[in-house]
């Protein structure tokens, strides 16, 4: 389950993941609400929080989130991804190079710290 993240400035959004990821879940919730948001705004960043119950992801979802990455390729601003999943840290670290925005990545204790970070000027 994704859970839009409230009262985020304008030309950034933040989802929380719950659960199980999937490519349904992608497509009914980040989808249409990242191409909306560049509708509105030429430059985008974008906050995950990968709660607690998180338990993966399905190859459709990932499949998804490359697609979309790549369709907005000059757009992206900053991501900011917040987990304390290890293979999933280490998957981040480890294709930062190919996230076409500044990237940080933060342990699942630091949500106030990334959307500071994602929210600066």
């Amino acid at each position: 389950m994704i859970e839009q993240i409230e009262d985020m400035p304008a030309g950034t959004l933040g989802f929380t993941v719950h659960g199980q990821l999937g490519a349904r879940d992608y497509a009914a919730t980040i989808i249409p609400d990242v191409e909306a948001a560049f509708q509105l705004n030429g430059k985008l960043r974008l906050l995950f929080v990968i709660a607690a119950d998180f338990t993966g992801i399905d190859p459709g979802a990932m499949w998804d989130d490359a697609k979309l990455g790549m369709r907005h390729f000059s757009g992206w601003d900053r991501v900011a991804l917040v987990t304390g999943v290890p293979w999933l840290r280490g998957t981040a670290t480890a294709f930062s190079f190919a996230i076409p925005a500044q990237f940080r990545l933060f342990h699942g204790a630091e949500v106030e710290e990334a959307t500071r970070w994602i929210t600066a000027d």
